[in-house]
């Protein structure tokens, strides 16, 4: 039996609120309060969703040590180190475990598309670095490989603490097959808020979350009751919260969500780094509109 943290619940992707073009400390302590009094499970500092390929490294890990004290230990923070460059995601890994995160998460090598093969090595060689529980992030969308099942056996085998996959491939049939090859103590946790509730049919135990950085107590109801194989009552929390899962990637994350986190006054200001830029004028209406629906404006 191997021992690890369980991953399970609803983690937030945290986004990293910024104003005049500098990361808000202040913001963010905000926003980190909103998710604990809203009952998270974990947060995942400076992941994709927190702009990570914008931040300069000391950015990153000051986000990290930031997000850490401001979670007080009331809930595991996972660091986003993730990174096309091997030896770039090596020191990533080392200075987020200094800095005090419980884990982290590790995004596929994106534009340089290794093999099987290189993607084995690659994670190999940031697992050998740490002792800490590592979240493999699968997203072909963004980085136009998938890290395979097979892969991902190998290095559970080989490091135990490989013991989570963030799975954003669209596919149920991949959330079974993980669970089928890698077994029960190997979780599996939703990239998509859109699929949370079909991937926990197939076996999932959450998910990594960015609607949860504006809607918090019922998105961890509603994966606690699927959990609890209260399907019916996660399915009315889920088909509600359906649009806002679709109007949130209406532009590139996270563009909306900092703009919905900003209109409904968690943060101050919806600011992104280019190559991101703000949201539309008519995603604005719509997004305000469907803010007013769900009683969130």
């Amino acid at each position: 039996m191997r021992s690890h943290t369980p991953f399970a619940g609803v983690f937030t992707a945290l986004a990293t609120p910024m104003r005049e073009g500098s990361v808000s400390h202040e913001d963010l302590e905000k926003l980190i309060e909103h998710q604990i009094t809203g009952g998270i499970n974990g947060l995942v500092s400076v992941g994709t969703t927190g702009e990570s390929p914008t931040l300069n490294k000391d950015e990153h890990i000051k986000v990290i040590r930031a997000t850490v004290k401001a979670a007080e230990g009331k809930v595991p923070v996972y660091a986003g180190t993730g990174s096309n460059s091997t030896d770039e995601a090596v020191s990533l890994t080392r200075e987020a475990e200094s800095a005090g995160a419980d884990g982290f998460l590790l995004v596929a090598p994106y534009y340089n598309k290794p093999n099987d093969e290189g993607l084995f090595h690659h994670f190999s060689k940031i697992a050998a670095a740490t002792e800490k529980p590592i979240i493999l992030y699968s997203i072909p969308s963004r980085c136009g490989i998938e890290i395979s099942v097979e892969v991902t056996a190998r290095l559970y085998e080989a490091f135990p603490h490989v013991c989570c996959m963030k799975a954003a491939e669209g596919s149920c049939d991949k959330v079974a097959r993980y669970i089928n090859t890698l077994g029960s103590d190997f979780s599996v946790m939703s990239g998509d808020d859109a699929l949370t509730l079909p991937f926990m049919s197939a076996g999932a135990t959450g998910v990594i979350s960015v609607a949860s950085n504006l809607v918090v107590a019922p998105l961890v109801e509603m994966v606690q009751a699927a959990q609890g194989n209260d399907f019916e009552s996660a399915r009315k929390t889920f088909l509600k919260f359906y649009p806002l899962f679709k109007a949130i990637f209406i532009e590139p994350n996270p563009v909306p969500i900092k703009y919905a986190l900003q209109r409904t006054g968690i943060i101050q200001c919806p600011s992104v780094r280019l190559p991101l830029t703000p949201l539309s004028k008519n995603h604005q209406a719509d997004l305000d509109t469907l803010l007013q629906k769900l009683n969130l404006l």
